[in-house]
């Protein structure tokens, strides 16, 4: 649904901790590190460089030496790439296994594959037919149809249906849980009974705020289901697929869909098991479909909504929906009525001419574009998880529609004052995963942005409330409040597919005002809300944290709600007010327990202790031996010695604590957590490259040392 494990793409708290919790979150594009020059140039120039003709034999040319290359190979079990050009089919053609042990071939007429948010277009299309039959208003409460509904949403402006299909309802975040990915292939769950249960709140006016949204998506699923009087999908079938003959495409995992099923593989080529979805019908990402069927959607929507006398959408609704309806900057357009911005290419920004939807499930992933003016669409689908498809977009457009990926001419700005700049700097925290933080500030007159991705680098304005990153060359977009703070920024890495929004400042603590040497931390975990943002209060910054209090904070920052297991692993956790944050931990392997059996959830936490279950986290990604040659002074229990090198070597540790003459930190392994040094260890996962620090230890460990 662009739904998809979040690839290793943050501190690696984040990465690993929320894996489980990330089955069906969006995959931001691959990072594209190479310093660039900035874009001097919004609209192409009328001298841009055409592409090849768009021909079968020149999509061929370009076709097997993609698939052939080494980089592709290594990422790469089955694909099916389909192309239709005005009202053709100009390549149909299937790449690698459908089935690796089998060696079963993918066929793009018969291999189904998982759609997943792709799924979301096809809804859309659904809705928009309703909207033509009048059965459905867009500006209408979107309750006005599935009835009403349990939520809270004190803003007094209701979530309409045209927010279900923007993604801008002002929904908390409420992705499918890990269970809804499960191997139970006999229980019926209704998109109804679903969304009765898992409701959630408003917390930002609708219509205000762009966040990729799965569970509006289901929503919209079910306002199908009930302004037509149909089960969704039986609709789908009378009045999507079989009007374009599409005879391979479905949301129930049977028959010859389930027969032809490409086998999923996760991204070191090891085979998933097949797995069912739950709600069992899911609208936002449970569909199934070949190449073939696909072409055929893409033709018709081309065409005006029709083929072979077959009509699914009238003309000026195709149109409707290929009009981006959001944006924070006109270079950065986030989705129309069912589709959304294509990735950012260097210099370009994303193109408005150029609708786009990806998708990712476990082991598989999505990606169609269309081209309205150059009647052209494009569909990728692969069984394994990659970048594939950040690979294949920009390569293709680069070779037969290099106008839109030309460096874009911006008129003149008026360029902000260091004083102006200043109403960006904050910490903004991801819409979607709060846990993903972007730290804008200014320095010696430059905006600066920095993240767990690629640290810190430049911010250069090329227009009003947008800037070029220095070092990628792509673009990164605020948007103001009336009062003139920003509220929100929109940038390729972090936030690709929603907005983060800015934190109040931080405002320290009667006993950490902003001389205190930990004040940065401190204030971070104030304006990410983890800590009360009160002045007035006392933060102790000296004492003790306890075990429970420790993993709380650490699960909370991660994005999870804690553990819904009712059989808990430790006698002591019964009735413990944290009892569900640290058994998600035990399940996530950061927890082992102690000789007594207990885990004693009110004692305070050593220092090594809490290493250890961040070592506990980060371990299989990144072995022991990386971190060998750190240098420790003082006592360390021995079991704790590589979990506390690890912690030395990535920086978890306030400004207290610095290297002695040869080099070796004394982590005081065997003290007391304080309140303070753990503000600074979360403050370090926020905001370090731990990516970058661990390859340059690969790096130098591969040299020698040298």
């Amino acid at each position: 649904m662009n739904v998809s494990w979040l690839r290793s793409r943050s501190a690696l708290w984040t990465r690993t901790v929320l894996s489980a919790a990330l089955v069906l979150t969006l995959t931001a594009p691959a990072v594209h590190a190479a310093a660039v020059p900035p874009a001097s140039s919004a609209a192409p120039a009328a001298a841009a460089v055409t592409g090849k003709p768009l021909t079968t034999e020149n999509v061929d040319a370009f076709l097997k030496p993609f698939f052939g290359s080494k980089d592709v190979q290594a990422q790469l079990a089955g694909a099916v790439v389909v192309v239709v050009k005005d009202g053709k089919t100009v390549v149909k053609e299937g790449f690698g296994y459908a089935d690796k042990a089998a060696k079963t071939k993918v066929d793009p007429d018969k291999t189904v594959f998982r759609m997943a948010s792709v799924s979301k277009t096809f809804t859309a299309t659904a809705a928009m037919q309703l909207v033509e039959q009048g059965k459905l208003d867009l500006k209408a409460d979107f309750q006005t149809y599935t009835g009403k509904m349990a939520f809270d949403n004190p803003f007094g402006v209701p979530v309409t249906v045209a927010d279900l299909l923007t993604h801008t309802t002002g929904f908390r975040i409420q992705d499918p849980l890990p269970e809804d990915i499960n191997q139970d292939f006999t229980t019926k769950v209704s998109i109804e009974d679903y969304v009765v249960k898992h409701m959630p709140p408003v917390v930002r006016e609708p219509g205000t705020s762009y966040m990729y949204d799965n569970f509006a998506s289901m929503l919209l699923g079910l306002v199908v289901e009930k302004a037509s009087g149909m089960p969704y999908e039986d609709y789908m079938q009378q009045h999507v697929f079989a009007p374009l003959k599409m005879d391979s495409s479905g949301f129930l995992l049977e028959g010859k869909l389930k027969d032809n099923l490409a086998t999923a593989y996760d991204a070191t080529g090891i085979e998933v098991d097949l797995y069912n979805v739950t709600p069992t019908v899911m609208p936002q990402g449970g569909m199934l479909s070949t190449g073939d069927d696909v072409a055929k959607f893409m033709t018709a929507f081309l065409n005006g909504g029709a083929v072979d006398n077959n009509r699914i959408l009238k003309a000026d609704t195709i149109q409707s929906m290929e009009e981006y309806r959001s944006s924070i900057h006109p270079m950065l357009p986030n989705t129309t009525y069912g589709f959304e911005a294509p990735l950012q290419l260097q210099g370009a920004g994303s193109s408005s001419k150029i609708i786009t939807k990806a998708g990712d499930l476990i082991g598989f992933s999505t990606y169609m574009f269309l081209i309205p003016e150059q009647n052209t669409g494009v569909f990728i689908a692969y069984n394994q998880q990659s970048t594939l498809r950040e690979q294949f977009y920009p390569a293709f457009i680069q070779s037969f529609f290099p106008q839109y990926a030309a460096p874009v001419k911006l008129d003149a700005y008026k360029p902000k004052s260091t004083e102006a700049l200043k109403a960006f700097t904050g910490y903004y925290a991801d819409l979607r995963m709060k846990s993903l933080v972007t730290t804008v500030s200014v320095q010696n007159g430059t905006l600066m942005i920095n993240d767990g991705f690629l640290g810190s680098r430049k911010l250069i304005q090329v227009d009003d409330n947008l800037f070029t990153d220095e070092l990628t060359g792509k673009f990164t977009g605020f948007t103001m409040k009336d009062d003139g703070g920003s509220a929100y920024l929109k940038e390729p890495y972090l936030n690709p597919f929603s907005y983060g929004q800015k934190g109040p400042d931080g405002v320290g603590y009667a006993d950490v005002p902003a001389s205190h040497p930990y004040a940065a931390p401190v204030q971070m975990l104030q304006s990410l809300g983890y800590l009360p943002n009160d002045a007035t209060l006392s933060f102790q910054p000296e004492a003790g944290i306890t075990r429970a209090q420790y993993v709380r904070l650490m699960m909370e920052s991660s994005g999870l709600k804690g553990s819904s297991t009712e059989k808990l692993a430790f006698p002591d956790l019964q009735g413990h007010p944290d009892a569900a944050f640290i058994q998600q931990a035990v399940e996530l392997g950061m927890i082992e327990g102690t000789a007594s059996g207990e885990f004693q959830p009110d004692r305070v936490i050593s220092r090594q202790e809490a290493a250890v279950l961040i070592w506990r986290a980060y371990n299989k990604q990144y072995p022991d031996k990386l971190f060998e040659k750190v240098k420790l002074s003082g006592t360390t229990d021995k079991w704790a010695v590589p979990a506390v090198k690890m912690a030395v070597a990535l920086g978890l540790y306030g400004p207290d604590f610095k290297p002695d003459a040869k080099g070796a930190v004394d982590y005081k392994s065997r003290e007391a957590l304080s309140k303070k040094e753990n503000a600074a260890i979360l403050y370090a996962l926020f905001t370090k490259p731990i990516d970058q620090i661990v390859s340059k230890l690969s790096q130098q460990a591969g040299d020698g040392g040298k």
